[in-house]
């Protein structure tokens, strides 16, 4: 009877043994999912992750950023002067804002987790999809070269630099500079054109926490059936069809490949001018 006994403990400890190993197994499989957001996200985006990472990295959307209605932006003008070299001339650019305040800090509570600027609402002057400069008055210039072809897109932004989005908040020239030195503006492609905003330049402490993901379209929108915008970062892919911001969270310290790409229904590069950007970002502590 005793040696029964001891029999029927032995074996219950062998199989609570077996139980907690397959427990294990199972939970190591859960956490190796994807990394494009928690199902919440999914029912209110039906952006989807095409790629699982071995990086923490997610992409998200961003909610309930300050709306700017009836906000716009125009070109009020647009010279070329004499430049330094005689091989270049300089391109002097004026706004013309309104129902926005340059300067201005957006009072939302996206303005509390992410890289906010101290000097407040601006305009993003992206020039050939190079790094955007903030123009915090109305008006900016650079050098170009004689003999160039350029595209300038310019929209007005919060003041942690999410893009408006509305209508008439941006303005898009193709130009090119004549060999004589002379502005020319040139027809507007009709292709579907991506233009790459955010993140940008090193985030240093608590903004690396939150990454605005934030770009610019112009001929197109998204949609699960049409246009989407694949996004790598790191070691993530995901891919986004619907155009807003969002923000990017569990990226590691160091450098950081982000690259965004317009797609057609097919998940082929669109044919353009500017349909496929990457940028190179820094975390540090």
């Amino acid at each position: 009877m005793q040696k029964n006994k001891k029999m029927n403990v032995k074996t219950q400890l062998m199989a609570w043994a077996a139980g907690a190993m397959v427990a294990a197994s199972l939970s190591a499989c859960n956490q190796s999912g994807n990394n494009g957001g928690s199902s919440a996200d999914s029912t209110a985006d039906s952006t989807t992750t095409t790629e699982t990472a071995s990086t923490p990295i997610s992409i998200t959307p961003v909610a309930d950023s300050k709306a700017f209605p009836g906000a716009s932006l125009a070109i009020s003008s647009i010279t070329a002067n004499a430049g330094a070299a005689k091989d270049s001339v300089t391109l002097a650019v004026k706004y013309d804002v309104k129902n926005f305040k340059l300067t201005e800090h957006t009072m939302d509570h996206n303005a509390d987790h992410m890289a906010n600027s101290a000097e407040g609402q601006h305009i993003h002057f992206i020039l050939d999809n190079t790094p955007y400069v903030a123009l915090y008055k109305p008006e900016n210039s650079v050098s170009l070269a004689k003999g160039s072809e350029h595209y300038l897109l310019s929209f007005l932004s919060r003041s942690y630099h999410e893009s408006i989005k509305e209508p008439k908040a941006y303005v898009l020239k193709h130009f090119k500079i004549t060999e004589d030195g002379k502005y020319q503006e040139l027809p507007i492609p009709s292709d579907a054109a991506l233009f790459y905003s955010r993140p940008k330049g090193e985030y240093k402490g608590k903004d690396t926490e939150a990454l605005l993901l934030d770009f610019y379209l112009v001929n197109t929108d998204l949609s699960a059936s049409g246009n989407k915008v694949k996004v790598d970062v790191g070691d993530t892919t995901i891919t986004l069809d619907k155009w807003g911001p969002y923000q990017i969270t569990g990226a590691p310290k160091g450098d950081l490949k982000v690259k965004l790409t317009l797609v057609g229904p097919d998940g082929n590069e669109l044919k353009g001018d500017n349909t496929s950007i990457t940028r190179d970002v820094k975390l540090s502590e």
